[in-house]
């Protein structure tokens, strides 16, 4: 049963983070032995040291539902209350149903509403917005937002150019209604957008109604990601600065006021280059790519976990998400910490 209020505009906290990674770490080293590859090569390219795979048998809902517990553990809130679930996600359990009914299962929130969004790495920020949207017309109160990805289950192992990229794991948060008006963790503005010109340059060909997999063509491997890097670079770049100036501007700000960058973790290039074009210092610029690679709708919400959770981020910090995928799209968030 959906818990009604008034349709007002309100205020928007983050109440709680969390994030999971799978225990096994696939090393830089460890691909030098699957692919004609070298620490050196991937490291001096992308920043990626390790990444994690998910263990067989282990789905993105199990993911998303170990992220999940734990922001609903910071947030001090039970899955009774929670009446909106969000899961972002270009790897799903399935075609259908979606990942959130299954996370909704695991943790017993039998009053959500439930439904997946496909954005690529955008995902996240922009379950965040449909989130917002949603307590602010007054129709729900408390809702959980999830980022999770299997990608290992998406890559062609034999590619070194794309193998080397990704990796497993999940973040989330719990997203408050507060009429208050004090309250700390409030979400300021968004900035979103798509290109739909240039769905070719990162994507899946296959596996789809418009390309089903069949005896046939499955040894093409038309189920795995494709990119043309150096595309995904140009256009990261422009559009995440866009974006993030963008919600600064909505917000009142400009970037000399932003004291944490939390940008989606890809490439440590396109990290820095977002910065060098803001003007917004290495030191105020979170990354753990390194860690994790991209994990793409997971990446950004892994990224805040960890920044909230080692202190990286204080009260009163005003915090910039921002994020670019596969669509084109593009996203990126204000937050008053």
């Amino acid at each position: 049963m959906s818990r009604e209020i008034p349709p007002t505009e309100c205020c928007v906290t983050i109440a709680g983070t969390g994030s999971y990674v799978p225990e096994k770490v696939l090393s830089n080293a460890d691909l030098e032995r699957m692919v004609d590859t070298s620490d050196e090569w991937i490291t001096s390219r992308t920043g990626i040291k390790e990444r994690r795979l998910a263990a067989d048998g282990q789905a993105t809902s199990d993911l998303a539902t170990a992220a999940a517990k734990r922001a609903m553990e910071d947030a001090g809130v039970s899955a009774e209350e929670l009446d909106l679930i969000i899961v972002a996600t270009i790897s799903p359990d399935a075609f259908f149903p979606a990942t959130a009914c299954y996370v909704q299962k695991n943790i017993g929130a039998t009053n959500a509403m439930c439904f997946d969004i496909s954005a690529a790495c955008s995902g996240f920020l922009y379950a965040i917005q449909v989130a917002r949207h949603f307590i602010n017309t007054g129709n729900r109160r408390t809702a959980l937002v999830i980022g999770a990805e299997k990608l290992s289950s998406m890559v062609d192992w034999e590619d070194r150019n794309t193998c080397v990229l990704f990796g497993d794991g999940a973040g989330a948060a719990v997203l408050r209604r507060d009429d208050s008006g004090d309250a700390g963790r409030k979400v300021i503005s968004a900035s979103l957008g798509s290109d739909g010109r240039m769905t070719d340059i990162l994507h899946v060909p296959g596996g789809g109604s418009a390309m089903p997999i069949t005896h046939d063509n499955a040894d093409q491997k038309l189920n795995t990601i494709r990119m043309q890097g150096r595309e995904v670079y140009k256009n990261a770049v422009n559009a995440m600065r866009r974006a993030a100036e963008d919600a600064l501007q909505r917000g009142g700000l400009t970037a000399a006021d932003v004291d944490m960058l939390i940008p989606h973790q890809a490439n440590k290039r396109i990290i820095e280059a977002i910065g060098e074009r803001m003007g917004i210092p290495a030191e105020k610029t979170f990354i753990n790519l390194d860690k994790y690679g991209n994990t793409s709708a997971a990446a950004v919400a892994i990224a805040l976990d960890e920044a909230n959770k080692t202190g990286a981020i204080k009260d009163g910090d005003n915090v910039v998400l921002v994020a670019f995928g596969a669509g084109l799209t593009w996203a990126s968030t204000l937050v008053k910490w």
